[in-house]
């Protein structure tokens, strides 16, 4: 038997060893979605040989009592697996996501007795109660929920949406192709989720890669790529560069200007919407680019980064190129916005009595 499971899960066995080495070696800087990934991991182990033991029975035949009960078990496991990595990849999800997965749990218990899911018949084949479907769109409101946060997560570029494409269908994959194939494909469930979870996690890190450290986000590097991916896409470019950085730092400390560096870039973020995203390409300057935006958009946009940076004890200067047409380059874009940038941060400096050549 334990020859057979390991014949028919070999690539979902090696695929954990990988997955959970990955996690180990990588250094993943949130510990604590390392132990949720080890969670799921090992929760897909252990639904990978309810469902051997389940499928195995049921090739001997006729009407077996464990089976009923195996099967609670996995229509429980599934939705419960995929909140589960929902709660694992959407930062702050609160543990209340569980709810509806711990319910259905409850029902698919009832039904071991009451038949209200799914029972077998003398015969051991699979009749589905008048709740038969219930775990399958429970599951697929979970997966909905999912792709739809890492969605509205990401900044809507290319390098982000297929990663959450390919997500959405393997969840799909695994949720739908067991009505057409039947039993075969429920045993390739597990696979598919590991499949799809450690392509997410290496994606996660190529993203890391991307960051930066202190500010957490997008860096230089990512500027040079995300600049020349699909430029004709982007329409407006904003230059962004922190006033009075030098001052923090002689008065107060390095520290306090890691810190303020720090809160400018939180404005920023929280003033994105989707196909906009966020650089910081030197020590204080930032740059943010806009994809298919309306001349408006970048208006409320800056608007609205305006607004959040009234509210700390900082101030910036932002300069703002919006393309004229097609022939325009990226770098023209930015040449325009940093000298708009420039000017408004001499403005700054002669309001607030400081002679910058002075220093």
């Amino acid at each position: 038997m334990l020859l057979k499971y390991l014949m028919q899960n070999w690539a979902l066995v090696l695929l954990s060893v990988a997955f959970t080495m990955s996690l180990k070696i990588t250094g993943f800087r949130d510990k604590i979605t390392v132990k949720r990934m080890y969670c799921l991991i090992a929760g897909v182990f252990l639904l990978s040989i309810v469902v051997f033991t389940e499928f195995y029975l049921a090739d001997l035949g006729g009407y077996i009592p464990q089976r009923t009960v195996l099967m609670a078990v996995r229509y429980s496991a599934t939705p419960l697996i995929v909140a589960m990595v929902l709660y694992t990849l959407k930062p702050g999800q609160r543990w209340m996501v569980f709810i509806p997965a711990l319910l259905l749990m409850v029902i698919n218990i009832i039904s071991v007795f009451t038949g209200i899911v799914s029972s077998l018949a003398e015969d051991g084949t699979l009749r589905r109660g008048p709740l038969g479907y219930l775990p399958f769109i429970v599951a697929g409101l979970y997966g909905i929920s999912l792709i739809y946060t890492l969605y509205r997560q990401s900044n809507g570029l290319y390098t982000e949406i297929v990663p959450i494409a390919f997500l959405a269908l393997a969840f799909a994959s695994g949720l739908i192709l067991p009505f057409i194939f039947g039993k075969d494909f429920s045993q390739m469930f597990c696979t598919t989720i590991v499949i799809s979870l450690y392509v997410f996690y290496v994606f996660s890190l190529h993203q890391l890669s991307k960051k930066d450290p202190l500010t957490d986000v997008l860096n230089l590097q990512a500027f040079y790529t995300d600049s020349e991916t699909n430029p004709k896409e982007i329409t407006a470019l904003l230059s962004a560069d922190m006033n009075g950085l030098k001052e923090i730092n002689d008065r107060q400390g390095h520290a306090a200007g890691d810190e303020a560096l720090v809160a400018l870039a939180r404005c920023f973020r929280s003033a994105l919407k989707s196909r906009q995203a966020v650089y910081r390409i030197g020590g204080d300057e930032f740059v943010i680019l806009c994809r298919h935006m309306k001349r408006s958009e970048v208006t409320d946009l800056i608007g609205r980064i305006q607004e959040a940076v009234a509210k700390t004890n900082y101030s910036c200067s932002i300069g703002c190129c919006f393309k004229e047409n097609d022939t325009q380059t990226v770098s023209e874009m930015l040449r325009e916005s940093d000298r708009q940038m420039y000017a408004e941060k001499a403005k700054y400096y002669t309001h607030a009595g400081m002679d910058r050549r002075r220093r």
